[in-house]
C-alpha cells in the first residue's frame, strides 16, 4: 500500500501482541537503512532463523522486512528459499509500497493484505486527537492545510503538524503550506476560477506568480490536482477533462520539461476546454 498507511505499526502491532514480553528475542527487523543484499538474507536472517527462542506453543519469530520491494531480485530469490527451509518456526512479514516489485514465488508463499490510502477524515480525526494530547494550538483552517497537504499519508501529516508547532508554536493555515512549501490552495483555486471563466490573461498571472516565488512546475501541478479533484461546483465531465490535462502536464513535467512554458500551456488548454463545453 501507500505510504503512511500503517503498514509497518500494523505489523509490529501484531507481533506484540502474539509474543508479548519475548517480543525484543523473537523479533528481527530490518528497515530500507539497513543492508539488504543476499549476504544479509544468508547472514544475519538466515542465522536469527536458526537460533532458539523460546515461545508459548503455537507462536513463531518474526521477521519484519520493510520496503521489501527495494530488495534486489537475488536477495529475494535467496529470502524464498530461507523461507521454505524454517517456515516451522519463523514467520515472515513483508511491507512494500508495490507488490508487483516483489517477485512471484515469494507473494504465492505469503497471504497478502492491501492498504489503502487514508480518508480526509481519519487522518484529521487522528490529527486533532494528537493536537489535543500534545498540547499544540491550532485552527480549524491550520488541521485542513494538514489534512490536505497529507495526501492520506499519516506520517507526512503527524510530521507537518510536528514541524509547524515547534516552528510557529500555532497551527494555522499560512504556517503549514511555509512549512510544507506547498503553494497555497487559494491561490490555485483563483487560477482554476479564471480558467472555468476562459480568463487566460489572469490565469497565467497567478501562475507566473506563484512560479516567480519559487515553486516547481511539480509543486503548482500537484496542487492544481488536488484542487481540481476536489471542486464542488464543476460539471463532472469538465472535471475529468480538466484531470486529463493536468495529468498530461504532471507526465510531462516529470520527463523534465517543466518550464514555465509548460504551465502556460496547461492554463491555454484548459480554458479552451471551458470554451468548447460553453459552446
Amino acid at each position: 500500500g501507500p505510504p503512511g498507511t500503517g503498514k509497518t505499526t500494523s505489523i509490529q502491532c501484531l507481533a506484540r501482541t502474539l509474543l508479548g514480553a519475548q517480543y525484543r528475542d523473537a523479533v528481527l527487523e530490518l528497515n530500507a537503512s539497513d543492508e539488504r543484499g543476499i549476504d544479509v538474507v544468508r547472514g544475519k536472517i538466515k542465522q536469527f532463523a536458526q537460533q532458539r527462542v523460546t515461545l508459548p506453543p503455537g507462536r513463531h519469530k518474526i521477521v519484519i522486512l520493510d520496503e521489501a520491494d527495494a530488495m534486489t531480485s537475488g536477495a529475494q530469490q535467496a529470502l524464498r528459499r530461507t523461507m521454505e527451509l524454517h517456515s516451522a518456526t519463523t514467520r515472515f512479514a513483508l511491507a512494500c509500497n508495490t507488490s508487483s516489485k516483489v517477485i512471484e514465488p515469494i507473494q504465492s508463499r505469503c497471504a497478502v493484505v492491501r492498504f489503502g490510502r487514508l480518508s480526509d477524515a481519519e487522518v484529521l480525526a487522528r490529527v486533532t486527537r494528537v493536537a489535543q494530547l500534545e498540547g499544540v494550538a491550532t485552527t480549524p483552517e491550520g488541521l485542513e492545510a494538514v489534512v490536505f497537504s497529507a495526501e492520506g499519508d499519516m506520517r507526512q501529516a503527524l510530521n507537518a503538524l510536528q514541524a509547524t508547532a515547534n516552528g510557529f508554536g500555532l497551527v494555522d493555515a499560512r504556517a503549514v503550506f511555509r512549512v510544507c512549501d506547498q503553494p497555497h490552495p487559494v491561490a490555485v483555486q483563483e487560477i482554476l476560477a479564471h480558467c472555468l471563466a476562459a480568463r487566460i490573461d489572469d490565469a497565467y498571472l497567478g501562475v507566473k506568480k506563484l512560479f516567480d516565488s519559487g515553486y516547481s512546475s511539480m509543486d503548482i501541478i500537484s496542487t492544481l490536482f488536488r484542487v481540481v479533484r476536489n471542486s464542488q461546483n464543476m460539471n463532472e465531465f469538465l472535471k475529468l477533462e480538466y484531470i486529463k490535462q493536468v495529468g498530461f502536464c504532471h507526465m510531462r513535467a516529470s520527463e523534465g520539461v517543466g518550464s514555465r512554458l509548460q504551465l502556460s500551456g496547461l492554463v491555454a488548454d484548459l480554458c479552451r476546454l471551458t470554451i468548447r463545453t460553453m459552446a
